[in-house]
């Protein structure tokens, strides 16, 4: 493992300058401090501080996911990854982070400038900065839901997508459902790509038919319901599954606005079981994802990596989550209720 003398010697300057730009002294330039960051990262160099066996100092990274109350989605996780931290007295440090500020210093610097000897990234997506520099970096990271082939320091935890998208279809398959819309997260993305699959796959299992026409990708918002609904139904669907409570929730709102009721006519499924799933109207049947289990599986999955346990994938299994928003298939009823709709709209 390199040392500060061996940086100073490629350098050509002070052992003294390079301790300076590796402790964000301010008596050298700025230009100087990133030189001593980059090759300390390109030559592997560690602080006694991240190599020492007792207390660890980590970060949780957050880019576009809610986690500052018990009903988004991160808070969960993070109250799950801090809890078995702190067993370990582990300091966890949780940064929101944004485009600019991958733009302004590689992930590998930035850890080893601020001390951090692993990290656990929230909501990121593939094509962001810091994630494409992760096929390189040997800091102990760990994703969700994303995944970096072939570097034995990055892992994965998430939760079975083909097995929770798969209980879904079986449900309203055996509820006589046939044809069944999926309105799927953010296109390009990891986790939208698997639940894709997934539902085509599950669709075919049950000797079902997956129509292009009724499978769509929006936001992980309620509002994306409106633009994908109507189509849905004018198109034959009797049900739809979410790839989020979210949309789920925007979904029954919507199909209420068109005048058309929830489970009676058409039927829909969320996926998470956030604490707004079994507040709704109805009560909403959901594919559970333990957030607090996800989170203590990420430390699991981290602490690993640190230690040198090159651990690739960790998948927790989903739990289908049974309620009031499904129901037998009425196909009838709500193929005259959508063509009145239609009627009443074109009049």
């Amino acid at each position: 493992m390199a040392t500060i003398k061996d940086i100073a010697n490629k350098l050509g300057i002070a052992v003294s300058t390079v301790s300076k730009g590796l402790n964000g002294a301010s008596d050298i330039s700025d230009e100087m401090r990133q030189l001593v960051l980059d090759t300390a990262v390109e030559m592997g160099y560690a602080s006694k501080k991240m190599r020492s066996q007792g207390k660890r100092k980590v970060c949780i990274l957050i880019e576009n996911m809610d986690y500052e109350n018990i009903d988004q989605f991160g808070y969960e996780i993070i109250v799950g990854f801090k809890l078995s931290a702190a067993r370990r007295h582990w300091d966890v440090s949780v940064i929101p982070t944004n485009l600019n500020m991958q733009t302004q210093e590689k992930f590998d610097t930035y850890m080893l400038k601020n001390g951090y000897s692993g990290a656990f990234l929230l909501g990121f997506a593939l094509h962001d900065d810091w994630v494409k520099q992760l096929h390189k970096t040997t800091v102990p990271t760990v994703l969700f839901d994303n995944y970096i082939d072939n570097n034995n320091h990055v892992g994965y935890v998430g939760t079975d997508s083909f097995e929770g998208i798969n209980t879904a279809v079986t449900h309203l398959n055996d509820l006589g459902h046939t044809k069944i819309a999926f309105l799927n997260g953010s296109k390009n993305s990891m986790v939208s790509e698997q639940r894709y699959q997934a539902f085509v796959q599950s669709m075919e299992s049950c000797g079902l038919t997956p129509h292009e026409e009724l499978i769509e990708y929006g936001y992980y918002v309620p509002d994306c319901a409106k633009y994908h609904v109507p189509t849905f139904l004018k198109n034959g669907a009797t049900a739809i599954i979410c790839a989020s409570d979210l949309i789920a929730s925007g979904v029954i709102s919507e199909v209420t606005k068109m005048g058309l009721r929830v489970p009676e006519d058409i039927s829909v499924i969320g996926f998470d079981d956030l604490p707004i799933a079994s507040q709704l109207n109805p009560p909403l049947t959901t594919v559970r994802q333990d957030r607090i289990d996800l989170g203590k599986s990420a430390f699991l999955l981290l602490d690993g990596l640190v230690h040198n346990v090159t651990i690739s994938k960790m998948l927790l299994r989903a739990k289908f989550i049974n309620r009031s928003s499904t129901a037998i298939c009425s196909s009838t009823a709500i193929s005259k209720k959508t063509a009145e709709k239609t009627i009443i709209d074109e009049v």
